[in-house]
C-alpha cells in the first residue's frame, strides 16, 4: 500500500484553523490563567473557558483520539498526529480540545470495554470535562513491570476489596476516579472512597495507599484478570499520542534556536554565522524530521493495520522522541546561554521534562529491548562460519551462474579472472 504524504485541502483547512486558534487563543490563556481548564468550580474562569471548547466542537475537532464507534470523529491516528503537532505546544491546548492525558487512555479503555452503564456513568462525564480521571499502574517495588504488581482485588459479597500501593499516579490528587490496576482486574475507584490514602509527595505525580478499599462489584472495568490485556490497550495510544506531542516540543525549541541564533552577537558576529551553531541548528533539523516520519510511518501503519501490528514501531517512537527532546532542547538552552537556565523561557522545563518522557508508560530501556526482540525475530542465523554477506563465497555462487556462458565464450572467462585478480590485488 502506497503511502501518501499530501493532506487533504479540507484537513489542511482544520489544521490552519487550529494553529491560529492555539496561537490566538489559548495560548494568552494559557500565560493569564495557566491552570484554567482544571478550575472547574470557578465560574468566572470557565466562562472563558467554555466559549473556546464550543468553537473545537463547533469544528468537529472535539475528542478527536476516539474513533467513530467510540463516539469520537474517527480521525485516525495520522490526522491525529499532525493535529497534535500543534496541540502539543501549548499547555492547555489537548484539554481544550477534549484529549488532555491521563483522561485519554482511560477514555479510550471505557469506551472499549465499558458496560452501557459504566460508560453512561464516568465516559460522558469524562468526555465533557464534568469529571478528571487519573491512572494507577506502577508501583513502588516493581515500576512498571505487572509481574511485579502486588496490588490485590478480592472479592467480599456484593463489593471487591483493594489492597497495594501505586506510585507515580499522575494528577491522582486531581482526580475525581482512578483507573487501578490490580492483579485481577482493572477498577474504576472514586478518589474520595476510604482507604483511598494520597501521600503528601510526590506533589504531581502522587503515590497512593490503598488500605481496604472498598468499591462495588459494576466498578470491575473489563473481565476479570483482564488488566493487562486493557492496560495495552490504554498505554499503545498513549506512547504514540507522546510521540506526536513531543515533536510540538521539539519544533518549539528549535524554532527558540534558530531566532536566537540570528538574534544575538559574539566575538564580532552573529551567533548564527559560528560553526558550533550551525552544527546545533542542522543536526536538530535532522533529529526532529527524522522523528517525525518515524512517529506519521507507525501512525500511518496503524491506520492501516493495527496498535499490535505497529508495537514495534510505537516502540521506537518512543524511546527516540525522549532522546529527540534531550538532544534538541540541551542545545536550544546553550544557544540561549544564562537565560535559557532560568524559567523565563520554555527551555528548562523542555529539558528537565525529558528524563520523565524517557521513564513514563514504560522505560526506554525496556521498549528499546522490544523492538531488538522483535525485529530479530525476522532473521535467522547463517550456516557455517561465514556470514551471508562474505564476498569470498558470494562470488564463487556467482562465477557458477556465468559458468555456461564461459564454456561458450573462453575469452569472457578470461575478462572476468582479470577483474578478479584486480579485485584480489586491491586488498
Amino acid at each position: 500500500m502506497a503511502w501518501d504524504f499530501s493532506t487533504e485541502p479540507e484537513f489542511q483547512e482544520k489544521l490552519d484553523w487550529v494553529a491560529d486558534f492555539c496561537k490566538n487563543e489559548i495560548e494568552p490563556l494559557d500565560l493569564v490563567f495557566p491552570y484554567a481548564v482544571r478550575l472547574k468550580r470557578n465560574p468566572k474562569v470557565r466562562a472563558l473557558v467554555e466559549p473556546l471548547q464550543q468553537q473545537v466542537k463547533d469544528q468537529g475537532l472535539w475528542a478527536v483520539f476516539l474513533d467513530k464507534e467510540l463516539g469520537g470523529p474517527g480521525f485516525g491516528q495520522l490526522k491525529l498526529a499532525l493535529l497534535n503537532e500543534i496541540l502539543g505546544r501549548y499547555a492547555s491546548a489537548p484539554a481544550i480540545f477534549g484529549c488532555q492525558a491521563p483522561d485519554t487512555g482511560n477514555m479510550e479503555m471505557l469506551a472499549a470495554y465499558g458496560t452501557e452503564e459504566q460508560k453512561e456513568r464516568w465516559l460522558k462525564p469524562l468526555m465533557n470535562q464534568e469529571i478528571w480521571s487519573a491512572y494507577s499502574m506502577t508501583e513502588p517495588q516493581g515500576g512498571s513491570d505487572p509481574n511485579l504488581f502486588k496490588t490485590h482485588a478480592v472479592r467480599d459479597g456484593d463489593e471487591w476489596v483493594i489492597n497495594g500501593e501505586k506510585w507515580f499516579t499522575s494528577a491522582g490528587r486531581a482526580a475525581d476516579i482512578i483507573f487501578v490496576m490490580c492483579t485481577n482486574g482493572m477498577f474504576i475507584v472514586p478518589r474520595d472512597t476510604p482507604g483511598v490514602e494520597i501521600q503528601p509527595y510526590p506533589s504531581t505525580h502522587n503515590w497512593i495507599k490503598y488500605n481496604d478499599v472498598r468499591v462495588p462489584l459494576d466498578h470491575l472495568l473489563g473481565p476479570e484478570d483482564g488488566a493487562k490485556v486493557l492496560a495495552q490497550r490504554r498505554l499503545g495510544g498513549g506512547r504514540i499520542h507522546h510521540a506526536m506531542r513531543t515533536i510540538a516540543q521539539c519544533k518549539l525549541a528549535f524554532d527558540m534556536m534558530c531566532e536566537r541564533a540570528l538574534s544575538r552577537e559574539s566575538h564580532g558576529k552573529v551567533i548564527a554565522e559560528h560553526q558550533m551553531v550551525q552544527q546545533a541548528i542542522a543536526e536538530s533539523y535532522a533529529e526532529i524530521n527524522m522523528l517525525r516520519l518515524l512517529v506519521l510511518w507507525t501512525a500511518w501503519t496503524i491506520d492501516n493495520s493495527s496498535t499490535q501490528e505497529a508495537r514495534t514501531q510505537i516502540a521506537a517512537t518512543k524511546f527516540t522522541m525522549a532522546k529527540v527532546l534531550r538532544e534538541v532542547s540541551f542545545r536550544a538552552l546553550h544557544i540561549f546561554g544564562s537565560l535559557g537556565t532560568t524559567n523565563l523561557t520554555p527551555l528548562q522545563s523542555m529539558y528537565a521534562s525529558a528524563p520523565t518522557m524517557g521513564i513514563a508508560d514504560g522505560v526506554d530501556e525496556v521498549h528499546k529491548v522490544t523492538v531488538a526482540r522483535n525485529v530479530l525475530k525476522e532473521y535467522r542465523p547463517h550456516d557455517g562460519i561465514f556470514p551471508t554477506e562474505f564476498l569470498p563465497a558470494k562470488r564463487a555462487a556467482a562465477r557458477e551462474k556465468f559458468a555456461p556462458l564461459f564454456a561458450e565464450d573462453p575469452e569472457l572467462e578470461q575478462i572476468a579472472d582479470a577483474m578478479a585478480q584486480y579485485t584480489s590485488s586491491r586488498g
